[in-house]
């Protein structure tokens, strides 16, 4: 049975105690998909979004709101990164946009709430950037694919259709 680590013998939420854990190298990577219209993908790849270089603000946007993922999740330790990497593959095809964010630390303690936050701002900032163009764009599928460190190694996502 699995305990839940975030609760304190009185069954309040409460911060784990890590203190006890060694470091490791410990990277996160997670993904997400934001399906826009034919409109909005004319629009970035001819650089007409009037706010400006859209992947340009949502990168930084993203690894922002990675180092600053302890202030936003109340029981999240916050973590020295030592790299956050976010890349975009517009899916034309499919009409989406994948974003993912990759998060590397040495510490006691992983980085895949890090690596879901940067995904998720850069994400929003997608959204952000492109509303007045469509308004509909939905943001989906959002989650962790590979974490490495630790006493569990490597633990990769079961491929998604």
């Amino acid at each position: 049975m699995t305990t839940l680590s975030h609760l304190n013998d009185q069954g309040e939420a409460n911060m784990v105690d890590v203190s006890g854990k060694r470091d490791t190298l410990r990277t996160a990577l997670a993904e997400g998909y934001i399906k826009v219209s034919d409109a909005v993908l004319s629009a970035i790849s001819t650089e007409t979004v009037m706010k400006g270089d859209v992947f340009a603000v949502a990168r930084v946007a993203g690894i922002q709101g990675a180092k600053r993922c302890a202030d936003l999740i109340p029981l999240c330790h916050p973590l020295p990164l030592t790299k956050v990497d976010i890349q975009f593959d517009v899916q034309a095809k499919s009409g989406r946009i994948k974003v993912t964010c990759l998060c590397k630390v040495t510490g006691k303690t992983g980085v895949e709430m890090e690596a879901l936050t940067g995904v998720n701002i850069a994400l929003l900032t997608l959204f952000d950037m492109c509303k007045a163009i469509d308004p509909a764009m939905c943001i989906e599928n959002v989650r962790v694919v590979r974490k490495e460190g630790g006493k569990n190694g490597l633990w990769l996502a079961e491929e998604q259709a």
